[in-house]
């Protein structure tokens, strides 16, 4: 018997070891191209590090700490004083001392006091903060960066799951016909950005593409989509959402065919056909498929780069500057390592929100 358990545990040990064996091509691989550029971006990301110089000198790199992520979200040589919002401040002072004084004189309840009295606080505080001399506020082209950014992706993402969700429902037949459509809508996934861009630039172009030309035919007037400030953000949104459609519409497509037909045969009987079932049958079991689709959609969209640096470079005015493209300029164009390893790892802290949300819908979908 105990031979047996001998042979047991060797035979788990060797399986143990294989296991190892065949893991540690991947996990060499993982940790040298993912895990250890990450760590380094971090620990770049606290330091001043000219890319030039650094190149020519590792020694030129300057340790600076968090003034980096301090530069890029708050600003340079912000000062305080008591006095530089005076009658808001003085104001703020005024509550507090109010609030405390009432509840002293047992006319307001601490319930009430605390709030006020912080709410005060907090006003007389953050309104003491300016820049100084030589000073400002956070990097000016960052935040603008990020809210272009947020902008395409609340209206990529929902624009994609939407379309492709409809796409789904059509497509949603087993005939040879729909099975070619399939395949047609999901060709675009398999182009390259450079390919998509290309195709885009000219159905946007005002003298010779397609867009405008329908627009002429119906007498109007043709709009420069990728130089007018208004559309530009539109036309690279169109372009994304025609080129990310086909991943989205097959997780829809294999969601929509993993319910029971026997609820749409049982709502026929009542006479709910077409949309009434795709409204309450449809939608109601593609709650999870939906959710999944969408955080997935978010996270390849935070990383656009292609469509604004192929399309636009950025432009016009930085209306389509994306904060990837950002980051790319700001360390191989202005060789400022450093400050573009801050942002990405911001842009790392964005993604890694959506990924957890991810992470836990996969976990209660196998549940």
């Amino acid at each position: 018997m105990a031979r047996q358990t001998t042979g047991k545990r060797k035979r788990t040990l060797s399986q143990q070891q294989a296991a190892w064996a065949l893991l540690a091509p991947f996990l060499a691989t993982y940790c040298a191209f993912l895990v250890y550029p990450f760590f380094k971006g971090v620990w770049i990301s606290l330091h001043d590090w000219n890319l030039l110089a650094v190149a020519m000198n590792p020694a030129a790199a300057k340790w600076v700490g968090l003034h980096n992520y301090v530069h890029m979200l708050w600003g340079r040589n912000i000062t305080w004083g008591p006095l530089s919002h005076p009658l808001v401040q003085l104001l703020a002072l005024a509550v507090l001392a109010g609030a405390f004084g009432l509840h002293r004189a047992g006319r307001l309840s601490g319930r009430s006091a605390i709030p006020i009295a912080i709410a005060a606080l907090l006003i007389f505080l953050l309104l003491g903060f300016t820049p100084g001399e030589g000073g400002r506020w956070f990097d000016r082209r960052f935040w603008p960066t990020v809210g272009n950014t947020v902008l395409f992706v609340a209206l990529a993402a929902p624009g994609t799951t939407i379309a492709a969700l409809l796409l789904a429902a059509a497509l949603n037949r087993e005939t040879r016909m729909m099975a070619v459509f399939r395949t047609l809508f999901f060709l675009s996934q398999v182009l390259s950005v450079t390919v998509v861009t290309l195709i885009w630039q000219i159905m946007f172009s005002p003298t010779q593409g397609l867009i405008d030309n329908v627009i002429r035919v119906f007498g109007g007037s043709p709009v420069s989509w990728l130089t007018d400030p208004h559309f530009a953000m539109l036309a690279i949104v169109v372009t994304t959402i025609w080129w990310s459609l086909g991943i989205a519409m097959i997780l829809f497509l294999a969601g929509m065919q993993d319910i029971n037909r026997e609820i749409y045969e049982a709502a026929a009987l009542d006479n709910a056909r077409g949309w009434k079932s795709f409204w309450f049958i449809t939608l109601p079991n593609l709650k999870r498929t939906i959710t999944l689709v969408v955080v997935l959609q978010i996270i390849l969209h935070f990383q656009v780069f292609g469509q604004s640096h192929l399309m636009t470079q950025g432009g016009p005015d930085d209306r389509t500057q994306v904060l990837v493209r950002y980051i790319y300029q700001s360390a191989f164009r202005d060789s400022e390592i450093g400050r573009a390893s801050a942002m990405a790892v911001f842009l790392f802290a964005i993604m890694s929100v959506f990924a957890v949300i991810q992470f836990l819908i996969g976990r209660e979908k196998s549940e």
